[in-house]
Protein backbone atom coordinates (compact mmCIF):
# COMPACT_ATOMS: atom_id res chain seq x y z
CA UNK A 1 0.00 0.00 0.00
CA UNK A 2 1.67 3.38 -1.07
CA UNK A 3 0.37 6.87 0.36
CA UNK A 4 0.52 10.23 -1.43
CA UNK A 5 -0.41 13.54 -0.96
CA UNK A 6 -1.26 16.04 -3.52
CA UNK A 7 -2.17 20.11 -3.17
CA UNK A 8 -4.22 20.53 -6.39
CA UNK A 9 -5.18 24.24 -6.63
CA UNK A 10 -4.89 24.82 -3.10
CA UNK A 11 -7.04 21.98 -1.85
CA UNK A 12 -5.04 18.92 -0.26
CA UNK A 13 -5.22 15.43 -1.00
CA UNK A 14 -4.15 12.34 0.54
CA UNK A 15 -4.62 9.33 -1.96
CA UNK A 16 -3.49 5.50 -0.46
CA UNK A 17 -3.29 3.06 -3.37
CA UNK A 18 -4.66 -0.23 -1.93
CA UNK A 19 -4.39 -2.66 -4.47
CA UNK A 20 -3.60 -2.61 -8.15
CA UNK A 21 -4.15 -5.41 -10.39
CA UNK A 22 -4.04 -5.74 -14.02
CA UNK A 23 -5.21 -2.03 -15.49
CA UNK A 24 -7.71 -2.09 -12.16
CA UNK A 25 -6.48 0.21 -9.57
CA UNK A 26 -8.55 0.72 -6.19
CA UNK A 27 -7.93 3.90 -3.73
CA UNK A 28 -8.92 5.78 -1.31
CA UNK A 29 -8.97 9.98 -1.46
CA UNK A 30 -9.84 11.61 1.74
CA UNK A 31 -11.50 8.64 2.91
CA UNK A 32 -13.52 8.21 0.28
CA UNK A 33 -13.00 4.88 -2.20
CA UNK A 34 -12.96 4.47 -5.68
CA UNK A 35 -12.09 2.06 -7.92
CA UNK A 36 -10.66 3.31 -11.25
CA UNK A 37 -8.96 1.86 -14.47
CA UNK A 38 -5.80 2.64 -16.11
CA UNK A 39 -5.49 2.93 -19.90
CA UNK A 40 -1.98 2.87 -21.05
CA UNK A 41 -0.45 3.06 -24.36
CA UNK A 42 0.70 0.64 -26.30
CA UNK A 43 4.66 1.59 -26.58
CA UNK A 44 5.78 -0.20 -30.00
CA UNK A 45 9.39 -1.99 -28.84
CA UNK A 46 11.50 -0.10 -30.59
CA UNK A 47 13.99 -2.45 -33.34
CA UNK A 48 17.26 -2.71 -32.87
CA UNK A 49 19.02 -1.24 -36.08
CA UNK A 50 21.02 -3.91 -37.92
CA UNK A 51 24.36 -2.45 -39.61
CA UNK A 52 24.93 -3.38 -43.32
CA UNK A 53 27.92 -2.81 -44.78
CA UNK A 54 29.14 -2.86 -48.20
CA UNK A 55 31.67 -5.04 -49.43
CA UNK A 56 35.06 -3.02 -49.35
CA UNK A 57 36.62 -3.69 -52.86
CA UNK A 58 40.45 -4.46 -53.53
CA UNK A 59 43.08 -2.27 -54.10
CA UNK A 60 44.92 -2.13 -57.22
CA UNK A 61 48.20 -2.87 -57.23
CA UNK A 62 48.83 0.96 -57.25
CA UNK A 63 46.85 1.56 -54.93
CA UNK A 64 48.21 -1.14 -52.14
CA UNK A 65 51.63 0.45 -52.52
CA UNK A 66 52.96 -2.81 -53.24
CA UNK A 67 55.68 -3.22 -55.37
CA UNK A 68 56.44 -6.08 -57.51
CA UNK A 69 59.97 -6.54 -58.29
CA UNK A 70 63.14 -7.21 -57.02
CA UNK A 71 63.15 -8.63 -53.73
CA UNK A 72 64.32 -5.45 -51.10
CA UNK A 73 67.33 -5.25 -49.22
CA UNK A 74 67.35 -6.82 -46.02
CA UNK A 75 69.72 -5.35 -43.00
CA UNK A 76 71.00 -7.01 -40.31
CA UNK A 77 70.97 -4.73 -36.80
CA UNK A 78 72.25 -5.30 -33.21
CA UNK A 79 69.86 -6.57 -30.58
CA UNK A 80 71.56 -4.99 -27.95
CA UNK A 81 73.98 -2.08 -27.65
CA UNK A 82 77.53 -3.33 -27.50
CA UNK A 83 80.97 -3.75 -29.61
CA UNK A 84 81.88 -5.80 -32.70
CA UNK A 85 84.30 -8.55 -31.30
CA UNK A 86 84.74 -10.50 -34.67
CA UNK A 87 83.24 -9.84 -38.21
CA UNK A 88 83.50 -13.19 -39.95
CA UNK A 89 82.08 -12.41 -43.87
CA UNK A 90 82.70 -9.87 -46.13
CA UNK A 91 80.87 -8.23 -48.92
CA UNK A 92 80.76 -10.45 -51.61
CA UNK A 93 79.80 -13.44 -49.63
CA UNK A 94 76.43 -15.39 -50.13
CA UNK A 95 74.96 -16.86 -46.97
CA UNK A 96 72.53 -19.13 -46.12
CA UNK A 97 69.65 -18.12 -43.22
CA UNK A 98 71.32 -19.49 -39.75
CA UNK A 99 75.00 -18.72 -40.99
CA UNK A 100 76.65 -16.52 -38.40
CA UNK A 101 77.66 -13.20 -39.55
CA UNK A 102 79.60 -11.64 -36.57
CA UNK A 103 80.19 -12.18 -33.06
CA UNK A 104 79.54 -8.77 -30.64
CA UNK A 105 79.64 -8.64 -27.02
CA UNK A 106 76.38 -7.15 -25.44
CA UNK A 107 75.61 -7.30 -21.79
CA UNK A 108 79.40 -8.60 -20.94
CA UNK A 109 77.80 -11.81 -22.85
CA UNK A 110 79.51 -12.75 -26.25
CA UNK A 111 76.44 -13.35 -28.66
CA UNK A 112 76.23 -14.25 -33.02
CA UNK A 113 73.96 -12.44 -34.93
CA UNK A 114 72.95 -14.62 -37.49
CA UNK A 115 71.45 -14.39 -41.07
CA UNK A 116 67.78 -14.45 -41.17
CA UNK A 117 67.40 -15.39 -44.81
CA UNK A 118 68.99 -16.46 -47.59
CA UNK A 119 71.14 -13.95 -49.84
CA UNK A 120 74.65 -12.21 -50.49
CA UNK A 121 76.10 -9.93 -48.54
CA UNK A 122 76.43 -6.26 -50.12
CA UNK A 123 77.47 -4.21 -47.56
CA UNK A 124 79.12 -4.62 -43.98
CA UNK A 125 78.70 -1.16 -41.98
CA UNK A 126 81.03 -1.51 -39.24
CA UNK A 127 84.29 -2.59 -37.79
CA UNK A 128 85.84 -4.96 -35.28
CA UNK A 129 86.04 -2.97 -32.38
CA UNK A 130 83.00 -0.41 -33.18
CA UNK A 131 80.98 0.27 -30.75
CA UNK A 132 77.37 0.05 -31.75
CA UNK A 133 73.38 1.36 -30.56
CA UNK A 134 70.79 -0.81 -30.43
CA UNK A 135 68.91 -1.16 -33.68
CA UNK A 136 72.62 -0.04 -36.08
CA UNK A 137 72.45 -1.43 -38.98
CA UNK A 138 75.52 -3.78 -39.08
CA UNK A 139 75.12 -5.54 -42.50
CA UNK A 140 73.29 -5.20 -45.83
CA UNK A 141 72.17 -8.55 -47.31
CA UNK A 142 70.87 -9.05 -50.99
Amino acid sequence: MRKYKFIIKGHDYEVDILNYEHDVVELEVNGTHYSVEVQREVKEKPKTPRLVRTAVPKPSPEESGIAKGPSPKATVKTPLPGTILKILVKAGDEVKKGDTLLIMEAMKMENNIMAEKNGKVTEVRVREGDSVLQDAVLLVLD
